[in-house]
């Protein structure tokens, strides 16, 4: 499996491209076209995963044609934040989803940071199952306004991360 880490224009555009596929496949029977395509523009368009890397400190990392990460390290609060974690619906069930959560974990140990977390849809039962047997656990409720009228309804999932030894 190639990982390449995002730093360039092309890989930016590749993990555009990735999502739009991966999120209008996955994400419309969920929320709906209508906030999956403001969703894409707000956080995955070219120009707002260009901004996430160079302002916010996020890390993506891409396998080619089959799916992307995204890592934001609070080295201030000993976590880390799973942003992003896509795989094309040819790709799952292929060990990719699993490498990439384990991908995760190592780089969170790599900066010390203690625990790994994300949010997921409540509606998203396949996603948290995945979760849940990669050791997350459900830790809270979220509800985030995004604007645009729109709000992501998550489970925060975490998971202990033993350091780098």
């Amino acid at each position: 499996m190639k990982w390449e880490r995002v730093t360039g224009r092309e890989q930016i555009a590749a993990v555009a491209a990735l999502a739009r596929e991966i999120w209008m496949r996955h994400y419309v029977p969920i929320i709906g076209a209508a906030q999956v395509e403001y969703m894409l523009e707000k956080f995955q368009s070219a120009e707002a995963i260009a901004r996430q890397i160079a302002e916010e400190g996020c890390e993506y990392y891409l396998v080619p044609d089959a799916g992307y990460l995204a890592l934001v390290p609070d080295r201030a609060e000993n976590r880390m934040l799973l942003s992003k974690i896509y795989v094309r619906e040819e790709m799952r069930g292929t060990g990719l989803g699993r490498a990439m959560v384990e991908f995760a974990e190592k780089r969170c140990a790599e900066l010390g940071c203690g625990r790994l977390w994300l949010t997921v849809n409540r509606n998203n039962a396949g996603s948290i199952a995945f979760y849940e047997r990669m050791g997350f656990r459900k830790a809270r409720m979220a509800v985030t306004d995004i604007g645009g009228g729109f709000v992501m309804d998550d489970w925060w999932m975490e998971k202990a991360v033993p350091a780098a030894g």
